[in-house]
Order: structure tokens, then C-alpha cells, then sequence
């Protein structure tokens, strides 16, 4: 049987770091970019993903600004980052669709559907 992997352990609160690199990369930005939009050097925004520096509400705002998100964004508690991500995920009309179909299969099942889906994504070609 498979098991999916552990979820990673989330830390009660505001989590600023994890809410900056999740944004960054949502947007597809490296860390340089970012960097370049705030005009700070890059390793201000590595210590800030990495909790080794805490932004200033200066800094706060002109992250929101350059992530082109709210201020609020960056604040959020995990648990109200996740549950924003499952709102995103339902309001999907395929995967809405696909969710019931998807939890009838058993583990191997699922397991090639998600190879499918991995191959198609990284834009490989199967042969026929």
C-alpha cells in the first residue's frame, strides 16, 4: 500500500518566512528577482525565508508590494493559508469533478494516475 508522505510539521502562528517563499514561488520568481523588485541584495531575502531575519513593517510592505499580494498575505496564520489553498483547489471545476472519481481507486490506481498526471506536467511525450 502506498502512503503518502508526511505533511511537514507546521508551527502554530504567523510564519512570515514559509508565506514569503510560498508566494515567491507561486509567482515563479527566484530569490534575486524578488530582490531586484525590493531593491534589497538577495541574501536579505534568503534570511528572511530561512527565519534568520524579521522584516520590518518597511520591509513587510515592500514585500506585499513586490509579490504584487496584500500585506495580509504575509501574515497569515498556516492554518488559514491552507484553508484558502483548499478553497482554491474546489473552486477548480475539473478537480471538483475529479476528487469523487479519484477516492473510488484503490493505491496502485492512484499511484499511476499521479505518474499520468507527473509525466503530462513535466511535458514529456509518451510514444505510443
Amino acid at each position: 500500500m502506498v502512503t503518502p508522505p508526511a505533511a511537514p510539521e507546521e508551527k502554530p502562528g504567523i510564519d512570515v518566512a514559509r508565506a514569503v517563499r510560498d508566494i515567491r514561488l507561486g509567482r515563479k520568481l527566484s530569490q534575486r528577482q524578488l530582490a531586484t523588485r525590493m531593491q534589497v541584495p538577495r541574501t536579505y531575502i534568503s534570511k528572511i525565508e530561512n527565519g534568520k531575519a524579521v522584516p520590518t513593517l518597511s520591509s513587510l510592505e515592500r514585500l506585499a508590494d513586490a509579490l504584487e499580494v496584500n500585506i495580509c498575505a504575509l501574515l497569515q496564520d498556516a492554518r488559514s493559508r491552507r484553508e484558502q489553498d483548499a478553497l482554491a483547489i474546489w473552486a477548480d471545476p475539473f478537480l471538483t469533478e475529479m476528487a469523487p472519481l479519484v477516492s473510488g481507486l484503490d493505491a496502485l490506481q492512484r499511484s499511476m494516475v499521479m505518474n499520468q498526471i507527473r509525466e503530462m506536467a513535466s511535458g514529456r511525450r509518451r510514444l505510443a
